[in-house]
């Protein structure tokens, strides 16, 4: 199946329905359609192999999206904060293309051509076109956020994405009075996942292009929002504007899921006060999987705040259990399985995870099976709750001894003095790794170092008590709440 299935499915069956709200701009599924169908033209008429689009979340995406379904291209969203530069080093890398954006770009590429989003969003009459059927073509290509190295392209073809859809989300189930508001960035696989779930479901999407909790707030009010995807940041940012006064008034609100980074335990504690009649979800995925194979659903939320079990009330810190289209299992350096409690690197299998690089393939169904090594370390409990601890390459090794950097964070954040952190590795020749911790402290309170250690000691053994500590104002994130750990230990260094 293709992708425009989805959105020809809602054209269909409810075209009047609004279904993208951005600022002015505003579009019905059948406008959403029309819109589509033209862009799949102009893009067929271009010669290109790819759609790249540079810009901002607006209705824009969507018929950039589907279009390019249609017109059998890879869809190519690119990251806009990216220096021109950059830009320039990954439109070479997918040219021939016709990139959709706004942005005047000081460098050339031979076969790149430009069309502007304001030209995609213009009314016109479209002709029909049949909807392409083969589920194994190019349907999305994600740069990765390039670490370590140059990004990779990671690939998801029409099938994974698909699969994901059909297995999480019921047709038509959202109600007409139901709206999403996402701040997810275009170029992210959250930000894919709302747009093709929001369709399929017949949900209007309010987009919210640039993220800050004061307009978050008012949107929420003054568009009746029902549901929102938050990364961990922005929710911790909307907690301190209402601690700070801002209203959390919200009538229509009845859901909001997260995900995208680590969900300090506190702020989802906060949160469940802040906000009493609101549905929580965590959502544990990435970009090879297709988005989300993991959740931890609104009961377990209410079960594990409402518990004196520390097992159970410690599942707000798991990313919940696997779709039932999913396998986890957790191995060790050697690939061995691992069973209930014992910690390893996450692998997991399913229709939607591609687990595919324009560079290479990592999955290899003779091989392994199909199983895909996400690079992320974590262990599964006995009731199959799956904790995350970083990633694997972030384990910090101490004389020998593995050590998680979110085991100690978690202890450090439920001391009253500390707002954030990152724990790292820091290079030491007693050890070969010593225990780095950057502290963000609450507004007005002293930094004490002995303080913390002691904290730590007391929950953990004396290997895992920091010896280092720097108190820093803020902590790096991109801006789908990812920590940059690579910045804070150069930091240290």
């Amino acid at each position: 199946m293709n992708i425009a299935t989805l959105l020809q499915m809602a054209a269909e069956a409810f075209p009047e329905r609004g279904a993208f709200k951005c600022g002015d701009d505003e579009f019905t599924f059948g406008e959403l359609w029309n819109a589509a169908l033209i862009a799949a033209m102009r893009f067929q008429s271009s010669q290109c192999q790819h759609v790249a689009y540079l810009g901002e979340a607006s209705p824009a995406v969507p018929i950039a999206l589907f279009g390019a379904a249609l017109a059998e291209m890879p869809f190519v969203p690119l990251n806009y904060r990216l220096s021109d530069g950059d830009l320039e080093s990954l439109a070479s890398r997918i040219s021939p293309a016709l990139m959709v954006t706004d942005r005047r770009l000081d460098f050339q590429v031979d076969g790149l051509a430009l069309v502007g989003i304001k030209e995609l969003l213009a009314a016109g009459a479209a002709e029909t076109l049949e909807v392409p059927l083969d589920p194994e073509a190019l349907a999305v290509q994600l740069f990765t956020s390039g670490t370590t190295g140059a990004p990779k392209a990671a690939l998801l073809r029409h099938s994974h994405l698909f699969s994901y859809i059909i297995s999480s989300v019921e047709f038509m189930s959202a109600g007409e009075d139901e709206a999403q508001l996402t701040s997810v960035p275009p170029y992210h696989i959250a930000g894919i996942s709302a747009i093709l779930s929001s369709v399929y479901a017949g949900r209007r999407v309010v987009q919210l292009p640039n993220f800050n909790a004061q307009a978050w707030l008012r949107l929420v009010l003054d568009e009746a929002i029902t549901s929102a995807f938050v990364v961990p940041t922005m929710l911790a940012r909307i907690l301190s504007e209402i601690d700070a006064g801002a209203s959390a008034d919200c009538p229509a609100l009845r859901a909001i899921a997260y995900g995208g980074g680590k969900m300090p335990v506190p702020v989802i504690e906060h949160a469940l006060e802040v906000f009493p009649n609101v549905e929580f979800t965590n959502a544990y995925g990435l970009t090879e999987t297709s988005s989300t194979v993991c959740l931890l659903g609104p009961e377990e939320h209410r079960q594990a705040s409402a518990s004196d079990d520390p097992q159970v009330r410690g599942r707000l810190g798991s990313v919940g259990r696997p779709l039932p289209s999913i396998e986890i299992e957790i191995r060790d350096q050697a690939g061995r399985p691992l069973g209930p409690n014992m910690s390893g690197e996450v692998y997991v299998r399913g229709p939607q995870v591609s687990g595919e690089y324009r560079e290479k393939r990592l999955v290899d169904d003779d091989d392994d099976d199909g199983w895909f090594a996400t690079r992320d370390a974590g262990m599964i409990d006995e009731g199959g709750y799956l904790y995350l601890s970083g990633r694997a390459d972030d384990v910090i090794v101490r004389g020998g001894e593995n050590v998680s950097p979110g085991e100690v964070e978690d202890v450090l954040l439920v001391h009253p003095s500390v707002s954030d952190v990152a724990v790292v590795g820091v290079p030491s020749k007693e050890w070969g790794e010593a225990i780095g911790a950057a502290v963000v402290l609450e507004d007005g309170v002293a930094g004490d170092e002995d303080a913390l250690r002691a904290h730590v000691k007391a929950r953990l053994r004396s290997s895992k008590v920091p010896e280092y500590i720097r108190f820093v104002r803020e902590l790096p994130y991109t801006e789908t709440g990812k920590l940059l750990r690579r910045l804070v230990k150069a930091d240290f260094q």
